[in-house]
């Protein structure tokens, strides 16, 4: 069984061997998406463009500004002088943001009990950026006040301690940089995508240059014709792997921060899966064409929208959640955050492996079923 499993193989690297147009689409299309999804695709929101109308205009007003000014998240604009322009400036998407420093704001700091109410009006088209520069915002005010706090306690001889204070600690992405938190859902969703498609065309390939008919009365079992049809394109699939993996510490910083051999294995058991998914597709197709239509609709829109690699799962709806099952990057990605973010051990995410052993099993076996009616059919 085995020299018949390899003699397929073979075949099947030759095959590919002599198609550089494949090869080239194999090898340049990951590290390709890599690049696009890894700069293109960014939640961080810096030079946050903010307008501000400085009612006050004292050194105190001035100071809050440069504080604003001085830190990476916002750019200074426009400095104008009435709530008209103010308007003008978010409807012609000048600035994302308009801050309003009330009159007396110098003379109330020093003299007033109560707080002094400065405003930002924030554009909300994009609510994931309008969050985060509301986020920014009350960061900035908050570092300004103590700066104020700190001048306020030297010049009365004693230190005034908040009753409260907060410190926040970010685990695992201290920088809170989405490069590295996309990085993991990037390489499922590329290898899912290039595994399937790639392999979904092997056997309609055969179908249609008439060849299938030879390895039909051949003394190839199902089972052998299969498992040499994907081992190709699983070492492919690794290769294309430790190329995302390398470009991605490259370009980005990504490191490993778990185990390797974890690593390895978790890609194992989900190339397998994704590749069985594509056996099963190039099955029941009779052409390339709705090969190929199939495989990219079954792999690229569940593992871009399902698999939580840019929407966290846990705030979809309950029957979508359930519905997020159909694609093996849910569960790799699980697995991949863990290693590479988290350095976790295998503790975290053991269950993601039992599922994409069974996700590979359940359409290799369907698979092996469809084929054998068609097989009695014809």
């Amino acid at each position: 069984m085995l020299n018949r499993i390899l003699a397929i193989s073979k075949k099947e690297v030759k095959q590919l061997l002599r198609d550089k147009r494949m090869l080239f689409v194999l090898f340049f299309f990951p590290v390709f998406l890599l690049v696009i999804f890894g700069y293109a695709v960014n939640y961080d929101v810096q030079n946050v463009k903010l307008a501000i109308m400085d009612n006050d205009k004292t050194s105190t007003s001035r100071d809050l500004i440069r504080s604003i000014s001085s830190s990476s998240y916002f750019e200074i604009v426009e400095y104008y002088e009435n709530d008209k322009r103010g308007k003008e400036i978010l409807d012609e998407g000048i600035a994302k943001g308009l801050m309003i420093i009330p009159k007396g704001l110098e003379k109330d700091i020093y003299s007033s009990r109560e707080k002094i109410n400065v405003q930002i009006l924030i554009d909300g088209v994009d609510g994931n950026s309008a969050t985060i520069i509301q986020n920014y915002s009350i960061a900035a005010i908050y570092a300004f006040n103590n700066k104020l706090n700190k001048e306020a306690s030297q010049k009365v001889g004693f230190q005034i301690a908040p009753p409260i204070d907060l410190k926040s600690l970010f685990w695992f992405n201290p920088l809170l940089e989405t490069t590295i938190y996309l990085i993991p859902g990037l390489i499922a969703l590329i290898l899912i995508v290039t595994a399937v498609v790639t392999v979904s065309l092997s056997l309609v390939r055969e179908k249609e240059l008439g060849t299938i008919e030879q390895i039909n009365v051949s003394s190839l079992t199902i089972f052998e014709l299969l498992i040499g049809k994907l081992t190709p394109y699983i070492m492919i699939s690794f290769a294309n792997a430790i190329i995302i993996l390398i470009a991605g510490f490259i370009l980005f910083g990504v490191v490993v921060n778990g185990s390797y051999v974890l690593l390895f294995l978790s890609t194992l058991l989900f190339l397998f899966a994704s590749t069985a998914i594509g056996i099963f597709i190039s099955v029941v197709s009779d052409s390339q064409q709705v090969a190929f239509s199939l495989a990219t609709f079954v792999s690229l829109l569940p593992a871009t929208l399902l698999s939580g690699f840019i929407f966290p799962i846990e705030s979809m709806p309950e029957i979508i959640q359930w519905s997020t099952n159909i694609t093996p990057a849910k569960y790799f990605i699980v697995a991949l955050r863990s290693i590479i973010i988290k350095g976790t051990g295998l503790q975290a995410f053991w269950e993601q492996w039992i599922y994409m052993f069974l996700f590979a099993t359940i359409f290799l076996l369907l698979a092996m079923i469809k084929n054998q009616q068609k097989l009695k059919n014809s």
